[in-house]
């Protein structure tokens, strides 16, 4: 139920102008009355009704200046303070005291007055709140829905010069400020880029997850691999760390070529390491006409796309350094 105010309503009646002309005696008297019976019925002169009309408006702006000014009063007058917080939300990463020491004491206003898009962004500036919907609801009250944040990655930005860095990317791309200690999830991906960037890096990090799974078992690892750690340079070159150990340079481009490169890395990945049975330390994706390969104990350089040959000529090993 939303409140409706009732301010007190005020008329006022203005008074017009009159002119009556006596009659007179003497020479002429029935020239004369005919005369002044003629003038009786004339409109008043111009200046006259001018007068009658300013008086009017100056009457209804005074009382609509004293109307709106006890209205003014009347709502700032205690008896419209916010009595009650209606709070509607799930809360797993804050609390009801959090919220009450970092949003309350900054809200400004009765329950009138106050307003509302203000205090929204008080609501979403408490720590892992995301979204806030504030709402008027009667008799002084406000009905406020939180959304909290669904933490995906730790944030950490390029433009730092320490590096260290506090906040987290949520679900929907965007970089927040929380404790990290909150989190009960130990193996969240590291994102590290430029500031801005966090939204863009999510979106490929997802596909970019399924094309690497199959790595892991390629690199020492698992069946599936899993990105520990995804960094765009201020450059735009883009890189992966893998939970295997294994680090990826897979340069530069839109989404849909960083994607197309590391796909066709991927799938020929097993024909070229398949001689050595060894795990993959580093691959570097950016050479033209194929990519390079850090094996345990050996380096090589491959091209792709690889045909169907003999181990020996598929993959040229160098020779080992001393």
């Amino acid at each position: 139920m939303m409140a409706a105010a009732h301010p007190n309503t005020m008329s006022t009646n203005a008074g017009g102008w009159s002119a009556m002309l006596g009659m007179g005696s003497g020479l002429g008297g029935n020239g004369s009355a005919r005369g002044a019976s003629g003038r009786s019925g004339a409109e008043a002169p111009w200046d006259v009704r001018l007068m009658n009309l300013a008086s009017r408006w100056t009457l209804l702006l005074a009382g609509l200046t004293l109307l709106a000014l006890g209205a003014a009063w009347l709502l700032r007058q205690g008896g419209f303070a916010i009595q009650r917080i209606l709070l509607e939300a799930e809360l797993t990463r804050t609390s009801v005291a959090t919220i009450r020491a970092n949003a309350v004491p900054r809200l400004e206003g009765n329950f009138f007055t106050i307003d509302l898009q203000a205090a929204r962004r008080t609501f979403e500036g408490v720590p892992w709140v995301q979204r806030a919907e504030v709402q008027r609801h009667w008799p002084g009250q406000l009905r406020v829905r939180l959304q909290e944040h669904k933490a995906v990655a730790l944030w950490e930005s390029v433009d730092l010069r320490d590096g260290r860095d506090d906040r987290l990317v949520g679900q929907d791309g965007s970089v927040f400020q929380a404790n990290p200690g909150d989190v009960e999830d130990e193996n969240l991906p590291v994102f590290r880029g430029p500031e801005g960037s966090s939204p863009q890096m999510w979106a490929l990090y997802r596909p970019l997850s399924e094309a690497l799974a199959p790595v892991g078992r390629l690199a020492g690892g698992s069946e599936r691999a899993g990105i520990r750690a995804l960094q765009l340079s201020n450059k735009g070159s883009w890189s992966a760390e893998l939970d295997t150990g294994t680090r990826i340079e897979l340069g530069r481009g839109s989404q849909a070529e960083v994607l197309a490169r590391t796909e066709t890395f991927v799938r020929t990945l097993p024909q070229a390491v398949a001689p050595f049975r060894r795990p993959v330390l580093y691959a570097d994706l950016r050479h033209a006409e194929g990519y390079a390969l850090r094996l345990a104990g050996i380096s090589t350089t491959v091209s792709t796309p690889v045909r169907p040959a003999p181990p020996a000529a598929a993959v040229k090993p160098n020779k080992p350094k001393p």
